[in-house]
């Protein structure tokens, strides 16, 4: 779930703070169809939830153990190069 690149980096940037799409788009530089492509495959890994606000929706991790789990192991592989 977590291999493709642009979803580590989507639950990089949600383990800050909960973002809307394009808020991700700007600050991952993706088109908004991946990136609402890859925010539907995390949740359908129930990694990700979403809020209605008003016509705007707003992600979020469903645990923050995901984001420790994700930044350990960023870290780790930056500590092998």
């Amino acid at each position: 779930m977590l291999a493709a690149p642009a979803r580590l980096a989507i639950v990089m940037e949600l383990a800050e703070q909960p973002r809307f799409v394009h808020e991700l788009v700007e600050r991952l530089g993706l088109s908004q169809p991946l990136v609402s492509q890859h925010l539907r495959v995390l949740r359908g890994a129930r990694l990700v939830g979403v809020e209605r606000q008003g016509r705007a929706a707003a992600y979020s991790l469903t645990d923050q153990h995901v984001a420790h789990i994700v930044a350990d192991a960023v870290q780790h592989s930056r500590e092998e190069q």
